[in-house]
């Protein structure tokens, strides 16, 4: 059995750019369809190749004979994510109140490699606050750390930009619970993470296939809770350049319901665009444009009319509920990260109870390994977890 990885790296297109059939990777592919044909006495080799980039393959090597036979391996369902997050804590202790079907649910979209990090990343953390078996509290940072960046508590904030963040991220979370359609609010936060210093993250109940008309203008309208929030608050002179990222999110999601999914009644079901590939992968040398004039205006039209229609939807919820978006902006502010279930409650006037982390742990000997064979039973309480702030 031979196994070549990155087949893409000698097997690319030939003919593509500006080389010529001459070059050494193409003379490389050659050989190899050479090597395949079928006419040698090669009944006893099976050749395996793998690539992520299966578009700019050379159609020689994908005819019958050669590699005839194409696996498709997709990012994992919740079953096989949580076959994977059994096999990588296998080495790992784990507290009782570990859940791996519910680390699997909260996971959508995670390849095998994300669940490995995720894992070493929950295992480090309960290193560093001093305890000997990772609890389900782990997890669950490691996974905000995994999606949504580390958390960057040294960066210093003015009290203005605290403010004007938590009515940014009460904005986009006061629209998410009240469209039509959206997935569930996960968490608020307005301690800075990765680039962004506030975010609120939603995350589908189960492993989405598919996305409803409905749910891209309800995300559209979610995007534009957070400018229209600090609008209303602080007035359109002390509006601030924080909604560039959901700027540009909504508008990418707009053109593409425009040009590639059909939901334009002026421009019709029709695929629009312009040749995306890079330049040297396909067959052409330059880049062509297949839409008029007249229509890339009409396309770019109907964007700001989709867009400028979430802003209306964004700023009519939260005229309706500005008494949430002013309770929900004061829990951000008081309590810095609220979960989900947090915000729905403080929307219903219950505040968060957050424990001063003064409990300890009740000891329980089955959840702690011993580390050697030979140890005596009454030194294993030593190992239970004792929580360090």
């Amino acid at each position: 059995i031979i196994f070549i990885d990155e087949i893409d790296a000698v097997g690319r297109h030939r003919g593509a750019g500006l080389g010529g059939g001459n070059d050494e990777r193409e003379q490389t592919l050659n050989q190899l369809l050479v090597e395949m044909d079928g006419f040698e006495a090669n009944e006893g080799v099976i050749i395996i190749a793998a690539t992520n980039r299966p578009d700019v393959l050379d159609p020689a090597l994908l005819r019958p004979g050669r590699f005839d036979r194409q696996i498709v391996v997709p990012n994992p369902d919740v079953v096989g994510r949580e076959k994977i997050l059994r096999v990588h804590v296998r080495k790992v202790p784990l507290a009782p109140d570990v859940d791996l079907k519910v680390i699997a649910r909260g996971t959508p979209g995670f390849s095998g490699a994300d669940l490995m990090n995720l894992v070493n990343e929950a295992a480090l953390l309960a290193a560093r606050r001093g305890k000997r078996i990772v609890t389900m509290r782990e997890f669950e940072d490691a996974k905000d750390k995994v999606m949504m960046g580390a958390e960057r508590r040294t960066l210093v904030m003015t009290d203005d930009e605290k403010r004007l963040t938590a009515y940014h991220e009460a904005g986009h979370a006061v629209v998410a619970l009240n469209v039509p359609a959206t997935d569930p609010v996960h968490k608020a936060t307005i301690i800075p993470r990765g680039r962004a210093l506030g975010m609120v993250m939603q995350l589908p109940e189960r492993d989405k296939l598919s996305m409803s008309y409905e749910q891209m203008t309800s995300r559209l309208a979610i995007m534009m809770g957070g400018r229209i929030a600090e609008e209303m608050i602080f007035g359109k002179e002390k509006v601030t350049s924080g909604a560039q990222s959901d700027i540009e999110q909504a508008t990418r999601l707009a053109r593409m319901m425009v040009t590639k999914w059909g939901f334009s009644p002026e421009l019709g079901t029709v695929a629009y665009g312009e040749n995306q590939d890079e330049v040297f992968l396909g067959m052409s040398m330059g880049r062509q444009q297949n839409i008029s004039e007249a229509t890339s205006q009409k396309i770019d039209s109907e964007v700001r009319r989709l867009v400028e229609d979430g802003l209306n939807d964004a700023r009519r919820i939260l005229t309706e509920k500005q008494h949430e978006l002013e309770a929900l902006a004061r829990g951000l502010l008081e309590y810095e990260t609220l979960s989900g279930e947090e915000i729905r409650n403080l929307l219903d006037g219950q505040p968060p109870v957050r424990d001063s982390g003064d409990t300890v742990t009740p000891s329980r000997g089955s959840a702690v390994p011993t580390t050697r064979p030979g140890r005596p039973r009454e030194s294993d309480g030593e190992l239970v977890p004792q929580p360090q702030n």
